[in-house]
């Protein structure tokens, strides 16, 4: 009887099998993830785009075809400024084509086609560039292009006011234009900021840093200018001095992590207890809210610097950097996360903030704390909502005891377990909760002194009789 089918290609696939080395360079080409049903459960819209599709996963949904006609238009506007043809472009890109597919997880079949592939990432790679140029265009290009020498008197062109900032430009969009106007820029932008910050609406870095070599008449300077003006246009501050740790990023959303990280870096310490499960798992390390470690007596004080790093906890005192909670956090977080959870060696600080900060945020009287020590910048609304909020973003994630964090809750947890901090804690919580408490033992206090100096007084009278 003959082999089956399937046993037969099971043996074929087993002869084409890669060995480690060529495993380890195909995983490492993908960085772009779909999310699965199991996350995307919780809140799918955290992970969907709302207006544009960026990539091949969410490209030619209904929802998004409208801004397909202002992807067009903005690839027009790019090659006229750039002086170059399409062709260029194209042939600058033939040759990475199958590492831009391969930073695509379950890429579908249809993508194959290599004229489709490089169309929509030409056409989505130049509107995403246009959106970063028109945005950011003015400081950074007046600091690194000079100005053209003017014509002769006789035959200088008249100015239009929106040309004024922009010496090379060639043709440009419209002062009423429905996304690069002023009007887009503070109605459109914002939800195309929220777009580009989704994993599974991300393009390669290495799309963008092509398309902005090729031109003759560059609108980026090069690729270290590609991620400033990204950073500019997300208000990430970074100085000069940390643009090195953004070399080799992979697309929009790692360099916006890593711009979440930047910090002076630290001594590495020891850690002073080893465990092989999380605060969850191993309940002695198990952190309390922020209202209990303030009654256990530790001081909550902001950070010097905004880095998610930049966590400590030294003689009873915990920093903590200042975070702003508004309505575009909880996606933002959501997607850092899923990177993270996906993408081998990407790092889990974000992940591990997120579950420190769900530890000590029970209830709005944490978020009220965090507040008046300036950790929390509430643009959500009531406390309440902030603190189910940072509940909401921990759900299924997974702590490891050996990151950046682990000594940070090994110290806490110790100081809080100690028999003194234990006992205060419950004092505080007992009576000093809220006024009539604290009045009570006031009350108390002064009764207790009241009946000690009486009874000083009747064995002084007594003696002296």
């Amino acid at each position: 009887m003959g082999e089956k089918q399937w046993v037969i290609k099971i043996n074929d696939e087993l002869k084409r099998l890669p060995d480690a080395s060529e495993e380890s360079t195909h995983w490492s080409k993908r960085s772009i993830y779909r999310i699965p049903a199991c996350v995307t459960e919780i809140n799918k819209r955290a992970y969907k785009p709302q207006i544009v599709s960026f990539g091949p996963y969410h490209h030619g949904l209904e929802y998004l075809k409208a801004m397909e006609e202002h992807k067009r238009r903005a690839l027009l506007h790019f090659l006229e400024r750039s002086k170059e043809p399409l062709q260029s472009f194209v042939d600058a890109l033939i040759p990475v084509v199958g590492d831009l597919r391969d930073a695509y997880e379950q890429l579908d079949p249809k993508w194959q086609d290599v004229d489709l592939f490089l169309e929509m990432m030409i056409v989505d790679g130049c509107f995403m560039l246009e959106i970063l140029r028109s945005t950011t265009t003015t400081a950074t290009q007046a600091e690194h292009r000079p100005l053209p020498p003017p014509p002769p008197q006789s035959h200088q062109p008249e100015i239009q006011p929106h040309e004024a900032d922009h010496p090379a430009r060639v043709k440009d969009y419209a002062g009423n234009d429905p996304i690069f106007s002023n009007h887009g820029k503070l109605y459109i932008v914002p939800y195309l900021k929220r777009d580009m910050l989704m994993l599974e609406n991300q393009l390669p870095m290495l799309l963008l840093e092509k398309l902005v070599s090729t031109p003759k008449h560059k609108s980026f300077k090069d690729g270290k200018d590609l991620t400033r003006r990204i950073l500019k246009f997300f208000y990430q501050n970074v100085p000069a001095k940390h643009l090195h740790h953004f070399h080799n990023c992979l697309h929009i959303l790692d360099i916006y992590r890593k711009s979440l990280l930047v910090d002076e870096p630290k001594p590495k310490k020891h850690k002073t207890r080893a465990g092989q499960h999380g605060p969850r798992q191993g309940g002695d390390e198990y952190i309390r809210s922020a209202t209990e470690l303030n009654e256990a007596g530790i001081h909550i004080e902001k950070s010097k610097s905004r880095s998610l790093r930049d966590i400590s906890f030294h003689h009873g005192v915990l920093k903590l950097p200042l975070v702003v909670v508004d309505d575009t956090l909880e996606s933002l977080y959501l997607n850092l996360i899923a990177f993270e959870r996906f993408h081998v060696g990407a790092g889990n600080e974000v992940t591990s903030y997120i579950f420190f900060m769900d530890n000590i945020i029970d209830s709005a009287r944490d978020v009220s704390l965090l507040h008046s020590c300036n950790i929390i910048q509430n643009a959500l609304g009531s406390d309440k909502a902030v603190a189910n909020l940072f509940n909401s973003l921990s759900k299924d994630i997974t702590f490891d005891p050996d990151s950046s964090l682990g000594d940070v809750h090994t110290q806490v947890s110790a100081y809080c377990q100690k028999a003194w901090h234990q006992w205060r804690a419950n004092l505080m919580h007992t009576y000093f909760t809220n006024p009539w408490a604290i009045l009570s033992v006031i009350a108390a206090i002064f009764l207790f002194a009241l009946t000690i100096i009486q009874t000083i007084y009747s064995v002084l009278a007594y003696i002296n009789r």
